[in-house]
């Protein structure tokens, strides 16, 4: 079994040393005791309600139960452990722990079904999913546990609320109006996931949340029918009247964690009853209690002794990343990106809420079916972490292949290049810029090539700092951001007037390719002086024998004005984000006769590019800090369909089913 440790923001509840300590075991002691306390008490005071109970009653309507109650029961009850197993895989796609999900699968079905018996579920889920889980530290798994379990709760209070206040005559409307309310901002907050300062966390997205809600929904109703199957012909309870009585059994016996909810379940369930006769009533209960946990708690004992498929982690061998990547990958440098290989093909890669997004085509593919397999590559690994697949600036080629696959394209943008050793400055194509260039020299401008050991860092600060008040903050995710460690790993050029830095710029390098990456000057500098700063690399460029240079990327909306062929919807972008239909940055890179090339926004359909925008959108105005420079990312191998998420602690290599 491979695994690769990677990432600066972890998730909370899998992140964690690789054994309990002393202070956790107490905690865990005590919670046990507490549960077992709880159990006699409530024994102690149902022993009333058992002692009034007729016994030759009680046998009759057990006796009464047809083969086909018990059937439908049974039957209802392998539909909730269904859901259950499968709430186990929705935590580990959002956690990313790599686990397969029919391995994740099968450790939480034999988890529930042991646990919800037993009593003491945050002890016993944990050890069954330790021994389910190989590879998995006791720890982390006490940590999905209890992942499991809050969310549950959680869950189950909204699905019961909004029961509540649909069902007429349900108890406490009020509570679950206050309930759902919370809820529904709790979501809001999650969906948006806001970054807290000192806290790593990772929010479940939409999707996780609805995915957990309904399969919530879904084990609560199928618990509650076999419930209502296994009534006598004497109790006959309607429906309606039973479930919300149900659920806030349910939900009182999980609460305290006594084995099976015993106690709670059974006094919260008479309480809110409307009943005379007590002992049809406790013969559905001991009939669900046989049906719902005895047989599913042996039957998952059966799992555990079994242990893990020994199948369900074939080996697979990593493969090695390009040695030479594009210049634009410096990125990664930033933390925010990795780079990993999906189906033999290597791509930039960033994680947000709800999109999986890849930056620029995958390296050194240019073929349709390597292509072809890489976008599957992309698919897939989206969704193994509950997300869907975006790719960002991707070619016309890879654009191509996408809407063959019936995916959504949309040009967002155009990249100007050149041909540093073909590049002419005396050519009329580039008259203005030797006029913007004679200007900055009569000014007294002068550039000069400097690296990082003996940049001035203090002036260059203060020019990003000035530069970042007048421009609305530091960018990020796609675009550089000023940073001494980050800058260190590019070349930088820095224009000089009367012995004092006033501007830099700075390029991400590769043996075959250079890209302009920032550009910080101060509030007022001399006309021509950041053409200098680009001529200056481009001399240098053409010097090395570097075949490309690359001035990076214009808005869509900026060329399309300039071109007087922008669409309702790129007007639409230009009139709500003014700042993408900026000429300005069109009208600088023009000056150097660029070859323009156009960009493109990949995602499986048209909400899917609105979804895309606005994720692309916040990373990029609103980065996250950056990483220690003592913690910045270190070169991997990735195996095939493998990614270390900059959220996740680790990652299990996985095959593709």
């Amino acid at each position: 079994m491979v695994r690769h440790f990677a990432g600066q923001e972890t998730a909370v509840l899998i992140k964690g040393p690789l054994s309990l300590n002393r202070a956790s075991l107490i905690r865990l002691g005590g919670r046990a005791g507490l549960s077992l306390a709880l159990l006699v008490v409530f024994v102690w005071l149902l022993a009333d309600r058992w002692a009034q109970i007729d016994g030759a009653a009680l046998r009759h309507a057990l006796a009464g139960l047809g083969y086909g109650q018990w059937a439908a029961a049974v039957g209802f009850t392998a539909l909730s452990f269904w859901a259950v197993g499968r709430y186990d895989a929705v935590l580990h796609r959002h956690f990313a722990t790599g686990i397969p999900a029919r391995m994740a699968r099968r450790a939480g079905v034999c988890a529930i079904a042991v646990s919800q018996t037993v009593g003491m579920g945050l002890i016993s889920g944990a050890i069954l999913r330790w021994r389910m889980l190989p590879g998995t530290s006791l720890w982390a798994a006490t940590r999905l546990t209890a992942a499991v379990a809050l969310s549950f709760l959680a869950g189950w209070a909204v699905v019961t609320s909004a029961l509540l206040i649909a069902l007429p005559d349900a108890p406490f409307r009020g509570w679950a109006a206050l309930v759902l309310t919370a809820a529904t901002g709790l979501a809001a907050v999650s969906i948006w996931a806001p970054r807290l300062p000192g806290l790593r966390f990772r929010w479940p997205n939409a999707f996780t949340l609805l995915r957990l809600l309904g399969l919530c929904a879904a084990d609560t109703m199928a618990a509650a029918i076999a419930f209502h199957m296994l009534q006598p012909v004497a109790l006959a309870l309607p429906f309606a009247t039973l479930l919300p009585a149900f659920l806030l059994a349910l939900g009182a016996g999980l609460a305290l964690g006594t084995p099976g909810g015993m106690g709670a379940f059974e006094m919260t369930l008479i309480a809110l009853l409307p009943l005379g006769e007590h002992s049809g009533l406790l013969a559905a209960i001991l009939a669900w209690r046989l049906v719902y946990y005895a047989v599913p708690a042996l039957l998952g004992a059966a799992l555990a002794i079994l242990g893990p498929r020994a199948q369900s982690l074939p080996p697979k061998l990593a493969q090695a990343l390009p040695k030479e990547l594009p210049a634009e990958f410096g990125l990664r440098h930033q933390g925010e990106l990795s780079v990993a290989t999906l189906a033999g093909q290597a791509w930039l890669l960033g994680r947000r809420s709800h999109a999986m997004i890849a930056l620029f085509d995958p390296i050194n593919a240019r073929q349709g079916p390597m292509l072809d397999r890489a976008l599957a590559g992309l698919r897939h690994l989206a969704r193994s972490e509950s997300c869907f697949p975006v790719v960002y600036k991707a070619s016309k080629r890879l654009a191509a292949r996408a809407r063959l696959q019936g995916q959504s394209v949309r040009r967002i943008g155009w990249e100007a290049w050149l041909s540093p050793i073909s590049y002419r400055l005396a050519t009329s194509s580039r008259s203005g810029l030797r006029r913007k260039l004679r200007r900055a020299e009569a000014a007294g401008v002068h550039v000069k090539y400097c690296d990082a050991a003996h940049a001035p860092w203090a002036e260059l600060d203060r020019l990003a700092a000035d530069w970042a008040r007048t421009h609305g903050g530091e960018r990020g995710f796609s675009m550089g951001r000023h940073d001494r460690a980050y800058l260190a790993q590019q070349r930088l050029y820095i224009a000089w007037l009367n012995d004092k830095p006033v501007a830099y710029a700075s390029f991400h390098t590769a043996p075959q390719e250079w890209a302009l990456d920032l550009m910080r000057h101060q509030n007022c500098v001399p006309d021509g002086t950041m053409h200098s700063l680009v001529q200056a690399a481009i001399d240098d460029a053409a010097r090395a024998h570097i075949p490309r240079l690359s001035l990076a990327a214009v808005p869509e909306g900026a060329i399309a004005n300039q071109r007087s062929r922008g669409d309702l919807v790129s007007r639409l972008i230009a009139a709500l984000a003014p700042e993408t239909a900026c000429t300005g940055l069109f009208q600088f890179k023009s000056c150097f006769a660029p070859c323009w090339v156009p960009l493109y926004l990949i995602a499986p359909n048209r909400a899917g590019i609105v979804l895309a925008g606005l994720s692309l959108w916040r990373a990029i105005i609103g980065p996250g800090p950056l990483p220690d420079p003592n913690m910045r990312e270190i070169e991997r191998d990735h195996a095939e369909y493998e990614f270390a998420s900059g959220c996740a602690t680790w990652h299990i290599a996985q095959d593709s089913r």
